[in-house]
């Protein structure tokens, strides 16, 4: 049995970090996404939701550092809040439709190292690596990198686990870029990437299974080619 918090496994299969309750407390939440109806769900939400996805959480940091000692971090500081900034978003619900954490060096608040970001809901698992906000020095490292090494990256992006489990890199891109550079847009037209982040898409299954932890440390794995032309270009 997996140790934890006491009342993680009173409440909860000692097999899986979430029941069905997850799953239905987030479709609720999309419909009644108000105040009101989150201070009448809140012991639901500590329930099926907090508790269980801190532990999880800490479990995933505990098996993702294994493969990389930079990914252990406070669970703390990985996890973000359920409540939005609504400041200055037009969408004024009060509440985030998911749960998220952001396994990096850096935690929540950094958005340029590379990691692992979990997002779950009542719709998808997704899981996301890469350089999603790199600093503008990180964008030029990494297109000076691939400049230097354009068959190296193409290499990387077409290892077998990478391509079948991740597709390829994404991001917004420059639609100006120097001469040297856009005369490789032909052969690798990442290198007109503002971000190279990767992100797939999971049934909504796979949250309630005994397996979700090994199953986002096998896209971590499936990832090394890539993290590690980025690690390159960045150190």
């Amino acid at each position: 049995m997996r140790c934890g918090h006491a009342s993680f496994t009173e409440q909860f299969d000692p097999m899986t970090w979430f029941t069905k309750e997850f799953i239905t407390f987030f479709k609720e939440l999309e419909k009644n996404n108000d105040r009101e109806w989150f201070a009448v769900n809140k012991p639901l939400y500590e329930k099926a939701v907090k508790i269980p996805f801190e532990q999880f959480v800490t479990d995933l940091i505990a098996a993702l550092s294994k493969e990389d000692k930079r990914l252990a971090v406070d669970p703390k500081k990985a996890i973000f809040r359920i409540y939005k900034d609504t400041r200055f978003s037009k969408d004024k619900t009060p509440y985030k439709v998911h749960a998220s954490a952001a396994i990096s060096a850096g935690g929540r608040k950094s958005t340029s190292e590379i990691g692992v970001y979990i997002e779950l809901g009542a719709k998808h698992l997704g899981i996301a690596g890469g350089l999603y906000s790199p600093e503008k020095e990180q964008i030029e490292d990494v297109r000076a990198e691939i400049a230097l090494d354009p068959k190296g990256w193409k290499k990387a992006l077409n290892e077998k686990s990478f391509k079948s489990m991740w597709g390829g890199v994404q991001g917004e891109r420059n639609k100006i870029l120097p001469p040297d550079y856009k005369a490789l847009m032909t052969e690798v037209p990442e290198i007109a990437n503002k971000q190279f982040y990767y992100w797939v898409e999971l049934p909504v299954s796979m949250i309630t299974s005994e397996d979700l932890v090994k199953t986002i440390v096998k896209h971590y794995k499936a990832s090394a080619s890539v993290r590690s032309f980025l690690w390159k270009a960045l150190n």
